[in-house]
């Protein structure tokens, strides 16, 4: 899955201080609506602005203005733009604001979509915007307080906003959301879907989030009944994934039901529900729990 980069390791604990300084090597990423800067290479691989790369551009800007210009205060203040995200092994990541107007531009850089970061290449930087997405989405939704409206500020020991006016505190959003794969008794076929009125028109499972005052197993079996119409019991659990894309942690189970049992699906949801044997799903790379659970069944069930 994405978030597998061993032995690569992501270090995800805030840092502040020399600790969370920028370096020349250090990864930006910067997002825009629905894209993200980078440039893409002709094999795929995608790259992302190094810290170094951007300052040239501030340095350039500032140079015009005099062969004296000061590069020391570009530094201070580039630097006050960049805001730590995390490390994998020693590499750091920061992420940029993009709505505040960028001041450069770089040869071969461009505007993409965020979701090429699902094509893994590298596997170890795709995960990594992903997870900067995540944060992105959050910071960009909490600029002010929900409660009395002032403004958010970043806490010094913590990742966290507060308010200084009523101490409010926001944390990053992490929605909890259930994938289920539903096997018949002998385990031979799988419960296969595909979304309606959604951008992915591959096939999926039954997924669905989690409610106030709900298990995920409860879950699980509401969301099963509510899309396909269907029983299920014997839920035991796979795996888990961070599903940075829609700030999500999906939790994997299994499940079974009788085949024999109607299928009554819910069209506003699905626009297909279907058993599908063994042979009939397709191979794919296991970039999402989705994906790594039908194989498994596939594979080795």
């Amino acid at each position: 899955m994405i978030q597998d980069i061993e032995p690569k390791v992501m270090h995800n604990e805030f840092q502040s201080g020399t600790e969370a300084a920028p370096e020349a090597g250090s990864i930006v990423f910067i997002f825009r609506g629905q894209n993200m800067y980078c440039r893409k290479k002709e094999n795929g691989e995608l790259i992302f602005p190094s810290v170094q790369l951007i300052a040239e551009g501030y340095r350039d800007d500032a140079e015009e203005g005099g062969e004296n210009a000061d590069k020391k205060v570009i530094s201070t203040c580039l630097a006050s733009r960049l805001t730590y995200l995390f490390r994998i092994d020693q590499q750091k990541f920061f992420l940029m604001d993009a709505e505040d107007g960028m001041d450069f531009s770089a040869e071969g850089f461009g505007w993409e979509s965020f979701r090429l970061l699902r094509s893994v290449n590298p596997k170890d930087l795709c995960f990594a915007g992903m997870t900067a997405w995540h944060l992105h989405v959050w910071y960009r939704d909490n600029r002010f307080c929900g409660r009395c409206g002032k403004p958010l500020y970043h806490k010094s020991c913590e990742r966290a906003l507060v308010c200084r006016e009523c101490g409010n505190t926001v944390y990053p959003k992490i929605a909890p959301a259930v994938i289920v794969g539903v096997m018949n008794r002998s385990h031979d076929k799988m419960l296969v879907t595909r979304y309606a009125n959604r951008p992915y028109r591959g096939d999926a499972l039954i997924a669905g989030f989690c409610e106030i005052g709900e298990t995920a197993e409860g879950t699980v079996k509401r969301e099963v009944m509510e899309e396909a119409g269907i029983h299920v019991d014997h839920i035991r659990y796979y795996k888990s994934q961070p599903w940075g894309f829609d700030s999500n942690l999906l939790i994997g189970f299994y499940a079974e039901a009788d085949d024999s049992e109607p299928i009554r699906m819910d069209e506003t949801e699905l626009a297909q529900a279907v058993w599908a044997d063994k042979k009939e799903l397709d191979r794919d790379v296991n970039l999402s729990l989705t994906a790594e659970m039908m194989m498994n069944f596939k594979e080795n069930m």
